[in-house]
C-alpha cells in the first residue's frame, strides 16, 4: 500500500505546473544572490586576554579593553593553548595575547608584539573585532606617550610605545563574510521547502477533496503520513546535495568536515520540518490557514536561529529562548561542519537535541491526523 501511496505523491509533485521550477530556481537564487546581499550586525565581542606580563601596564590595558563598550572579557587563560580552546567551543571571538616583559620593553623604549587571534568563522565579526581592538591598543599607546619623559618614580616612558600586530584568523582565513552565510542559507532553503510543502500537501487535498478517498479507504494513518513525508525528505536531500554543489562552484566552499555528517543532521532536520509541516496541515482547514501558521513559524525560526543576528548579541531572555528553536542547532551544525570540520562527538548536544525535536514533531504530525468520513 505505501508503495502506491509513494508513486501517487511523487506524480503529483512532477505534474504540478509550478513546483517543480520552484524546487529548482529556489536553490539558485538563495545562493547566487543572498550571500551578496546578507549583512550581519557585530555586537560584544567576546574577547579572551591571555596577559604574560602582569604588570601594572598590562592591567591598564586590559581595563581600556573592558571599558571601551565594544567589547566582552569572557577569560582569563593561562595558556595560548586553553584560549584557543575557547575559540574552538565559539565561546571567545577573539584573543588578545600580551607578552613576557612588556612594561620593560616599553620603558626602554622598544617595541612590544601583540597577539591577536579571531575566531573568523564569522568574518565579519573577526575582521570588525580586531579592528576594534587594533584601534583600542593605539588609542593606549598614545595614551602611555602623553605621561611624559622624566619621572622614575613613575616608571616613565623614554619613547613612543609601539604594537605591532600579527592576526591570525582561525577556520575562514580569507575572511570571506560568504563562507559564513552559505550553510545558514542552505538551512534556510531547507527549512522553506521542506516546511512549507508537506504543510500545503493534505490541505489542499481537503480543499479538493481528494481527502475523502483517503479517508474511506483501508489505509492506517502512520501509513498516509510516512507517504506524504518520505517525498518531501527525497526532495530535501536532492536540495541540499544540488545547494552543496552550487556553493562549491560559485565560492569554492566545501564542507571541512564529513559529508555524512551534514547527511545525518539533515535527515534529522527532515523529520522536524516535514512533521511540523503535516501537523499544521492536518490542523488547517485551508491552505490560507496553513500559511499563515508555518510564515508565523517560519518567522521566528530564522530570526531567532542566530542565521543573520549572533545569538551573542541577543537580550539574556531571548537567549534562553532560541534554546526552544530547532533552527538554532542545524545552523550551528553546519556551519561547525562546513567550516571548522567538527565530526558527530563535537556536535553531540545538537544532535541530541534535533532527534528529540524529530521525534516530538513526527508523533505529533500521527496524532494530529484523524480519518473523517
Amino acid at each position: 500500500m505505501l508503495r502506491y501511496l509513494l508513486e501517487k505523491e511523487f506524480k503529483q509533485i512532477l505534474r504540478h505546473r509550478f513546483l517543480p521550477r520552484v524546487i529548482l530556481f529556489m536553490p539558485f537564487m538563495m545562493l547566487g544572490v543572498l550571500p551578496f546581499a546578507a549583512n550581519q550586525e557585530v555586537k560584544e565581542v567576546r574577547v579572551a586576554v591571555l596577559d604574560n606580563d602582569h604588570s601594572t601596564t598590562s592591567r591598564r590595558l586590559i581595563e581600556k579593553v573592558k571599558g571601551s563598550g565594544y567589547f566582552q572579557l569572557v577569560a582569563l587563560p593561562k595558556s595560548h593553548q586553553e584560549a584557543l580552546q575557547g575559540v574552538e567551543a565559539g565561546e571567545t571571538d577573539i584573543i588578545l595575547e600580551l607578552p613576557r616583559d612588556l612594561e620593560k620593553a616599553i620603558v626602554q623604549g622598544e617595541g612590544s608584539q601583540v597577539l591577536l587571534a579571531a575566531n573568523a568563522v564569522n568574518g565579519t565579526r573577526g575582521i570588525l573585532g580586531s579592528t576594534y581592538l587594533s584601534s583600542v591598543l593605539h588609542d593606549y599607546a598614545s595614551e602611555l606617550r602623553q605621561a611624559g619623559v622624566g619621572s622614575a618614580e613613575r616608571g616613565a616612558y623614554t619613547a613612543l610605545p609601539t604594537f605591532t600586530l600579527q592576526s591570525q584568523y582561525q577556520f575562514n582565513p580569507h575572511l570571506d563574510y560568504k563562507a559564513f552565510m552559505v550553510p545558514g542559507l542552505m538551512v534556510m532553503l531547507l527549512t522553506m521547502l521542506t516546511g512549507f510543502l508537506p504543510a500545503l500537501n493534505i490541505v489542499g487535498e481537503k480543499e479538493t477533496g481528494t481527502i475523502e478517498q483517503m479517508n474511506v479507504s483501508p489505509v492506517r494513518p502512520w501509513t498516509l503520513i510516512l507517504s506524504k513525508l518520505i517525498p518531501y525528505w527525497t526532495l530535501g536531500l536532492f536540495v541540499l546535495m544540488l545547494a552543496m554543489g552550487l556553493a562549491a562552484t560559485l565560492f569554492g566552499l566545501t564542507p571541512a568536515g564529513g559529508i555524512g555528517n551534514i547527511l545525518a543532521f539533515t535527515l534529522l532536520y527532515l523529520l522536524v520540518m516535514s512533521g511540523l509541516g503535516i501537523c499544521v496541515s492536518n490542523i488547517a482547514g485551508t491552505m490560507q490557514q496553513a500559511m499563515f501558521v508555518m510564515y508565523f513559524f517560519m518567522m521566528l525560526f530564522f530570526l531567532m536561529s542566530g542565521l543573520f543576528t549572533p545569538i551573542t548579541s541577543m537580550p539574556q531572555w531571548a537567549q534562553m529562548l532560541t534554546y526552544l528553536n530547532p533552527l538554532r542547532y542545524f545552523v550551528q551544525a553546519m556551519r561547525s561542519i562546513y567550516l571548522k570540520g567538527s565530526g558527530l562527538m563535537d556536535l553531540l548536544p545538537q544532535l541530541g537535541a534535533l532527534a528529540v525535536y524529530a521525534l516530538a514533531s513526527c508523533s505529533l504530525a500521527l496524532l494530529s491526523y484523524r480519518k473523517r468520513s
